[in-house]
């Protein structure tokens, strides 16, 4: 096959995909997270990253310690993982434990008991997209991807056949347990992450990283 004629083909399909794109997964008030009740839309997200939160007012700088729960895997009917398997969605909770562990540890002291200066944090893994192989990679130097890719660049939008994570963030008061803050949040890396493109779950790994950095920047 003459290479133009492919690299038309190549970029027919990314058009097309581009515009099926743009009806990405939306995170949802997960109905059987036990902070649902409180979350709220969040006009203050442009972003689209963090649709869904509740907060009150916190003194972050009261607490030096945190309590962080094993992550939950949602099983409610309102999930959004499509038909990932069961052993993608383990990988990326555990993944996400050991992440947000290792990025909680350079602004609090990780303890396994409820005590006074102690918060609780739980994360709950409620959906997840994997990368389209080969396809999302290719997206990234074929001329109809490049351009669909670069508007996304500009406005922090997700990147073609990309994938993404959702998670649900509950922070507990530790000895009290009053929900002190909670939001959902959908992270995925930045439009021209050639590396988080290779492999399935380079993206929504990706994603994690960024949400745990996220979390993390909200307590200084």
């Amino acid at each position: 096959m003459d290479r133009s004629i492919a690299l038309r083909g190549l970029g027919m399909l990314l058009v097309g995909t581009a515009v099926a794109g743009c009806a990405t997964v939306a995170p949802l008030p997960y109905s059987e997270m036990a902070s649902s009740a409180y979350l709220a839309p969040d006009p203050a997200d442009r972003s689209g990253r963090v649709p869904y939160r509740y907060s009150t007012s916190v003194d972050w700088r009261a607490y030096n310690k945190v309590v962080l729960e094993p992550v939950v895997i949602y099983c409610g009917r309102d999930h959004q993982f499509g038909d990932m398997s069961d052993k993608d969605k383990l990988a990326l909770a555990g993944y996400m434990q050991t992440r947000f562990a290792d990025r909680l540890r350079g602004r609090f002291t990780l303890v396994r008991d409820r005590a006074p200066s102690t918060l609780r944090i739980r994360l709950t893994l409620t959906g997840a997209v994997a990368n389209t192989p080969v396809l999302g990679t290719l997206s990234r130097f074929d001329l109809a991807g490049a351009v669909y890719n670069g508007v996304q660049a500009a406005r922090d939008g997700e990147g073609m056949m990309t994938g993404s994570v959702i998670y649900g963030v509950e922070i507990f008061d530790a000895t009290s347990s009053r929900l002190l803050s909670a939001y959902v949040t959908k992270q995925y890396p930045p439009a021209y992450d050639i590396k988080a493109s290779l492999g399935a779950l380079a993206a929504a790994n990706a994603g994690i990283d960024k949400g745990a950095d996220a979390l993390v920047a909200q307590f200084n």
